[in-house]
C-alpha cells in the first residue's frame, strides 16, 4: 500500500521517456576478454569537432543513468555512451569474475573504437568512476596526451567494504561470510535468487528509494526507473562483481589525474559512496573542483539533474 500511494503522487517525470532517447550511431565493441559492449554515439552540432565526451555508468545500472545529461548536452558535444559488461544490452563475461582491471581495458577499447583521435572527456558515475581510475592506472600517458578532463560522480578510490551497494539489507549485513558462497553458487541457485528479487518488487522499490535517493519524496518515476535498471542486473552478474568492488583500492592511481582538470560531484547524503569518499579523492587531487549536491543521494545525477548538469556544463565550457 505504501508503494502504491507513493507512486500516485504528482510526478513531474511521469511521462519522461526513460531509456528511449535517440542516438546517431550504434555499434558493438568486443573487449579483450570476449564481452560484446553495446555502444551509442551522438554527434555534435555546435560543439568542438575534436572533443568527445564518454560516459561510464555504475554497478547495477546502465547507460540510462545519464538520461538527463544526454538530453541536456545533445547536439552540443559529441557523446559516447555504453553499457558495462553484464549490464544493460551488453554481453556477459563467459566465465570467471568481473574485474575493474578488465573494465578499464574495456573503456580503452571503447575509446579506440569511437574516438581514436582528438581530445576526450571521461565522465564516470560510481563504478564508472572506478573504471576511469583503473584506466588511469593502466595507461597514465593517455591522460597526458589525450584526456582533456575527468568528471567523477558519486564514486570512491577505495574502502568500499563498508558500504552496501544497494543490495538488500540482509545480504549487506552478512556479505563477508556469504561472498564465497554466492560467488560459487550454481545456476539453479542464482535463478532462484532472481525469481525472489522479481517477486519482491515493492521491497526492491522501497530499498531503491532509501539507498539511491536523498530527498524525502523523490519522483516515483525516477525511483522506478533506477529500480528497473537494478533488477535487470542478474544475481549471477552481481555475485561475479563483488570481489573486485570490495577490494578496489586506487588512491595512488589518482596521480595520473593530476595532469588534467577534474570535477568531483557527490550528494551530501549518499549512503553508498559517502561524501567522505569524494573528499578523499579531492585530498589526492588538490586542484580538483568539488560540487556537493544538497539532499543528493547516490543517483544525484538523476535526482538533481539540473544542478549536476550546470556543474558539468560549466566544466565542459572551460575545457572546450
Amino acid at each position: 500500500m505504501l508503494v502504491r500511494r507513493s507512486q500516485r503522487q504528482d510526478d513531474p517525470f511521469a511521462d519522461e521517456p526513460f531509456g528511449q532517447l535517440p542516438h546517431d550511431d550504434e555499434l558493438t565493441v568486443t573487449t579483450a576478454d570476449g564481452v560484446d559492449l553495446h555502444v551509442e554515439v551522438l554527434k555534435s552540432e555546435t560543439g568542438p569537432d575534436d572533443l568527445t565526451v564518454i560516459f561510464v555508468h555504475g554497478f547495477c545500472l546502465d547507460m540510462g543513468t545519464f538520461h538527463f545529461q544526454r538530453r541536456a548536452f545533445q547536439g552540443r558535444y559529441r557523446m559516447v555512451f555504453y553499457d558495462q559488461p553484464g549490464h544493460g544490452r551488453s554481453g556477459r563475461l563467459p566465465a570467471g569474475e568481473y574485474t575493474l582491471d578488465a573494465l578499464g581495458k574495456g573503456l580503452a577499447s571503447v575509446i579506440d573504437a569511437t574516438a581514436p583521435t582528438g581530445r576526450i572527456v571521461l565522465v564516470g558515475h560510481s563504478m564508472g568512476g572506478m573504471t576511469i581510475m583503473a584506466l588511469a592506472e593502466q595507461n597514465p600517458q593517455l591522460f597526458v596526451d589525450r584526456v582533456a578532463g575527468v568528471v567523477l560522480i558519486s564514486t570512491s578510490a577505495g574502502n568500499l567494504d563498508q558500504v552496501t551497494f544497494g543490495l538488500p539489507e540482509v545480504v549487506a549485513r552478512f556479505r563477508h561470510p556469504l561472498m564465497p558462497l554466492v560467488r560459487n553458487a550454481g545456476k539453479i541457485t542464482v535463478a532462484m535468487v532472481d525469481r525472489a528479487r522479481r517477486a519482491a518488487t515493492d521491497l526492491a522499490w522501497l530499498l531503491t528509494r532509501r539507498y539511491g535517493f536523498g530527498t524525502e519524496r523523490p519522483s516515483p518515476a525516477l525511483v522506478s526507473y533506477v529500480e528497473q535498471m537494478n533488477s535487470a542486473t542478474s544475481a549471477e552478474v552481481i555475485a561475479r562483481y563483488l570481489r573486485t568492488l570490495y577490494t578496489h583500492a586506487r588512491l595512488l592511481a589518482l596521480a595520473a589525474l593530476r595532469t588534467v582538470p577534474v570535477l568531483v560531484v557527490c550528494g551530501d547524503v549518499d549512503v553508498l559512496t559517502p561524501l567522505a569518499h569524494s573528499q578523499e579523492i579531492c585530498e589526492a587531487l588538490p586542484d580538483a573542483e568539488m560540487v556537493v549536491v544538497e539532499n543528493g543521494g547516490h543517483v544525484a545525477l538523476l535526482e538533481h539533474a539540473d544542478e549536476v548538469n550546470a556543474a558539468i556544463g560549466s566544466f565542459l565550457q572551460r575545457i572546450s
